[in-house]
């Protein structure tokens, strides 16, 4: 009987905390961007905080204080003031709807006039003189919900570094997991934030870079602003900078000047497209050999649900989910050749950690 009542009283405080877990949720959603930003300056900080508390015997309270102030100074002023100069380089550009609907509709004409296709009618053009004050609105928007989601990180990021030690004991004991896998979970999560906090601002700069110099090279006009346009969109999934490229291309052969406007199509296409293409497939082998298609889906869900810290939290989601499964199949399925890994991590000795299981 006291086994049934303690059972009893277990459910039900679970039940609470699962309750009052979801109330929460639901009210600081548009918040959890700064929650998912302290988490990730958390789990790449955590490292420097130990070294100086248990290496250089300085205070809790200084230390998280140096490295809060850094984190600001580096990280998060740089940070806004990039999505800043964003917006106020995209908010720069002269729109006239007009003049593009004319451009679409002429090179409309040349497309139907060789080849019998018609590509644009005045009804799905209508969606052009909208699109200018979307975008502007969106962007305000993100920007807004950025240094607020911002503000709230580094506030919680100093809480969570003088805590770190506490923080690692109470979510060591709570995890359901064998000691075995409660360290893979933790050389997963650490591995596929790393990979991401790392890998996206290398691309981001390198692809601004390279359209920097080929729209230089091209005579495109104001090519700082289109660069930094590139530099921007390599987070957006499946059409990223093709956002910018394709229009300048297509804007050049609609002019009439066919040769440059294929040379820029091209440029794009295999420069500044396929950088992206390589350096994420290099970076992933080495940081952490993430499959393309979980970031993929990854990036789509995170971006949707949590914002800018999306990309770096929505294929960590995917990869829990996937590595959790992985966990179940290789613990509990008899005869299972299941790793319980997602990211493949080689050991001191050279080996990979995650071997098959040896037969029983």
């Amino acid at each position: 009987m006291p086994d049934r009542k303690n059972r009893y009283h277990r459910f039900v405080l679970l039940g609470l905390i699962l309750l009052l877990s979801i109330i929460i949720f639901k009210e600081l959603h548009p918040y959890l961007g700064g929650f998912f930003g302290a988490f990730t300056l958390f789990i790449l900080l955590r490292g420097l905080m130990v070294r100086l508390v248990e290496k250089h015997n300085w205070r809790k309270g200084v230390s998280a204080s140096v490295i809060v102030l850094g984190t600001t100074i580096f990280i998060l002023i740089p940070l806004t003031g990039f999505g800043f100069l964003a917006v106020d380089t995209i908010s720069g550009i002269s729109i006239d709807p007009a003049q593009i609907i004319k451009s679409m509709r002429e090179f409309s004409d040349i497309v139907e006039e060789r080849i019998g296709i018609t590509l644009f009618t005045p009804e799905n053009l209508s969606f052009v003189p909208r699109a200018g004050s979307s975008i502007m609105q969106s962007l305000v928007s993100g920007l807004s919900s950025m240094v607020i989601n911002g503000v709230i990180a580094i506030f919680l990021l100093y809480f969570m570094l003088v805590s770190y030690q506490s923080l690692e004991n109470i979510t060591h004991e709570i995890l359901p997991f064998s000691e075995k896998n409660k360290r893979i979970l933790r050389e997963e999560t650490k591995s596929i934030i790393q990979a991401n906090a790392i890998g996206i601002p290398v691309v981001a700069i390198t692809q601004g870079i390279l359209a920097y110099i080929g729209y230089l090279s091209f005579g495109v006009s104001n090519p700082l602003v289109y660069a930094v346009l590139v530099a921007c969109t390599t987070i957006i999934p499946v059409v990223g900078t093709s956002l910018v490229w394709v229009p300048i291309g297509i804007s050049a052969l609609t002019q009439g000047d066919i040769v440059r406007g294929v040379l820029l199509l091209c440029y794009g296409l295999l420069i500044i497209g396929g950088s992206d293409t390589i350096l994420r497939f290099v970076l992933q082998k080495r940081l952490a050999n993430i499959h393309p298609l979980i970031t993929f889906f990854g990036v789509i869900m995170g971006l949707a649900m949590f914002g800018f810290w999306g990309i770096i939290f929505g294929p960590l989601l995917i990869s829990l989910l996937l590595l959790f499964f992985n966990m179940y199949r290789h613990d509990f399925i008899p005869g299972s050749t299941a790793q319980p890994r997602v990211t493949t991590k080689e050991d001191g000795k050279g080996g990979i950690l995650f071997r098959k299981r040896a037969a029983k």
